[in-house]
């Protein structure tokens, strides 16, 4: 008896290893596809770079001296119009302070300074 014992275990192992065999095959052949694919997508990645290089160099050959001109016309009025918003928020800020005085009275940044208190003795 221990001899069948014996066989069936050997068939089990003759099975596990021809399974991890076929297993280990199948492995490989999807490392692999993953490898080409991973080729492809560099591939396909390398042209697309080459597709923005050469629609940014095409994009500077293109651009004429007007265009460089009405440019700078535009950022020159949007730092125009920067700076008067600037002008606008500061007179609104003191128009703020000014009306909150009237209805509220003084700030107390304001009560310290013109009643300063004196420190007490030790």
């Amino acid at each position: 008896m221990p001899k069948k014992r014996e066989k069936l275990t050997e068939t089990k192992k003759e099975t596990i290893s021809q399974e991890l065999l076929e297993n280990f095959v199948h492995m490989q052949k999807v490392m692999t596809n993953v490898a080409n694919k991973l080729d492809n997508l560099t591939i396909n990645i390398a042209e697309l770079l080459k597709l923005f290089e050469g629609a940014a160099m095409s994009f500077t050959q293109k651009q004429s001296h007007g265009d460089l001109e009405k440019d700078k016309e535009f950022l020159d009025k949007l730092n125009t119009l920067v700076d008067q918003n600037k002008t606008i928020a500061k007179g609104l800020t003191l128009m703020e302070e000014k009306i909150r005085e009237k209805l509220y009275g003084p700030s107390a940044e304001q009560r310290i300074s013109i009643n300063p208190k004196p420190f007490p003795r030790l």
